[in-house]
This record gives C-alpha cells, structure tokens and sequence, in this order.
C-alpha cells in the first residue's frame, strides 16, 4: 500500500508542476502584452493553446493518480 502511495504522489507531482508552469506562461503573456499591445491578440491565443496543453498535463496526472487508488489494491 505504501508503494501505491507514493506512485500517487508522484503523479500529484505532474499537476503540480502544471501548475507552476501555468502561473510562469500567464506571467510572462503579460509582460509580453504590456511590451507590445497591439500583439495581444496573437499572444492570447497562443497562451489559450498552450494553457489548454498544460491543464491537460495535470488532468492525466490526477486521474492516473485517482486510477492508482482506487483500483490497487496491496
């Protein structure tokens, strides 16, 4: 059980570091934006893109560590 539990944190690590990722990308958009503002339209959907990209990192992430859980059983 202990092993399973780890194998779960560590895909808790994904999510995270999706996180992290995500809070750094909306960081750096808005440094970009305020340099140049007529490329705000470009740099939004770049970010939307990527964004979506990230989440969906940490979603498997939570579900393999939800899979993990529940289903193995020590």
């Amino acid at each position: 059980m202990g092993l399973i539990a780890i194998g779960a944190g560590i895909c808790m690590l994904a999510s995270a570091l999706a996180g992290l990722g995500m809070g750094l990308a909306t960081g750096r958009a808005v440094d970009a934006v305020a340099r140049q503002p007529e490329a705000t339209g470009k740099i939004n959907s770049v970010l939307i893109l990527g964004l979506a990209l990230t989440e969906s990192t940490a979603i498997y992430g939570f579900v393999t560590a939800l899979i993990m859980i529940f289903t193995m059983k020590g």
